[in-house]
């Protein structure tokens, strides 16, 4: 007979517990089964907590990516139409061709190559703050960083990077478990916009190439206008998204962990081992799903084909049987192997960016601003299921 978990309802939801802080809720979750079966905010399938489980499936090729959003509404039509083409959906032999195309514009040689830009902007955004006795480092920072590094490499014109923001946000609500029909029509509205502002970009591109990325996509044969398209969307979405987050959850993590900041100061070569277990302490995205395409069977489980499979990132990242002391954090933990971006062949192709721009943003901030602290005690997070996302980070800077 299985156990049966009395998984939170969604009101439940709205309580600023779990947003705090959802650990004890995986850690219920695993408790009772690494791949449990059940449902959480109206939405069935497989939760899977376990390492060692969520990595065989990331692996597993008969586990396929797909589509978030409901495709059966014309309200919805502006969403379904740029999900379509997007890298992070497809599968096989598209997945491959797009990935190849995409992922050789984001190899750990090309973000390093855009240190020396990641540390003036790092350095420019400080300049404007540090003579301020208090900041919010997520609006004031992290975003504008993450924002400012994507959308040079895209060719987004900066002074237009700042709608990034709000179609990100509108886009992920949408995306979440915690979505509302208000919430979608809205995220189609976005879709819309976003659709028109990069088809527009990609014209101007044609007439008058530049070295961005729009650029080189278009003159890329293997891929069609939709697939360009898609993928400047994607790449502004999720080319901020995540490091703002990362970002951001790093430097309250360490804030909150003196102990560990110290060490960090006193020895700034740690950062490299920080910002992986700032990772994987506390994953910028928590979830990931994907469909079984055949009957397959994990750790003696039978999950059948057309079943929806929710890997839970952020408790596969605290699972004791992989990480000794999963609760606490520890930036010279090693190995460390987090599945914070995922495995296999949809691993995230941004990862050696959101790195680097995390390194130096963390770094330079701690060696600017020594005094910093939380200028909050009580902090809002958004509320996502499959993100870790804060409102805000304010902090008194000296």
């Amino acid at each position: 007979m299985t156990a049966e978990l009395h998984t939170p309802k969604p009101s439940l939801f709205t309580d600023s517990d779990f947003w705090r802080d959802p650990y004890p809720f995986y850690e219920k979750l695993r408790s009772i089964d690494p791949v449990y079966k059940g449902t959480v905010l109206k939405y069935p399938g497989w939760y899977v907590t376990g390492y060692e489980e969520a990595a065989a499936i990331l692996k597993d090729a008969r586990f396929k990516n797909r589509i978030p959003f409901p495709e059966s509404s014309a309200k919805y039509e502006n969403l379904t139409h740029i999900q379509h083409d997007m890298l992070l959906y497809k599968n096989q032999s598209d997945h491959k061709r797009m990935r190849m195309i995409i992922g050789k514009e984001f190899t750990a040689k090309t973000a390093e190559s855009l240190r020396p830009c990641i540390k003036e902007t790092v350095h420019d955004l400080l300049d404007q703050i540090q003579n301020r006795k208090t900041a919010d480092l997520v609006s004031e920072f992290a975003f504008p960083l993450a924002s400012l590094i994507i959308a040079k490499i895209l060719g987004v014109p900066k002074e237009e990077r700042y709608q990034f923001r709000q179609w990100t946000a509108d886009i992920i609500q949408a995306i979440d478990f915690t979505r509302s029909r208000k919430a979608l029509v809205k995220a189609s509205d976005t879709a819309g916009k976003l659709t028109a502002y990069f088809k527009d970009l990609i014209h101007k591109r044609k007439v008058q190439p530049r070295e961005d990325l729009i650029s080189k996509f278009i003159m890329q044969e293997q891929l069609s206008e939709e697939e360009v398209l898609a993928a400047c969307i994607l790449l502004a979405i999720a080319g901020h998204e995540t490091t703002v987050n990362l970002i951001s959850s790093g430097v309250l993590s360490l804030v909150k962990h003196p102990e560990q900041l110290s060490a960090l100061k006193e020895n700034p070569s740690l950062i490299e081992f920080a910002v992986e277990e700032c990772l994987r302490y506390d994953s910028p995205t928590q979830l990931t799903a994907r469909t079984a395409s055949e009957d397959c069977e994990i750790n003696g489980k039978i999950i059948k084909e057309g079943e929806q499979v929710y890997i839970l990132l952020g408790a596969a990242n605290r699972d004791p049987s992989i990480f000794d002391h999963p609760h606490k954090l520890d930036i010279e933990r090693n190995p460390n192997p987090h599945l914070a971006f995922g495995k296999g062949a949809h691993f995230c192709a941004g990862a050696s960016l959101a790195r680097i721009e995390a390194q130096i943003a963390i770094l330079t901030l701690l060696e600017r601003m020594p005094k910093l602290r939380l200028a909050a005690s009580e902090l809002e997070y958004r509320k996502l299921f499959g993100f870790r996302s804060l409102t805000e980070l304010p902090v008194v800077l000296g």
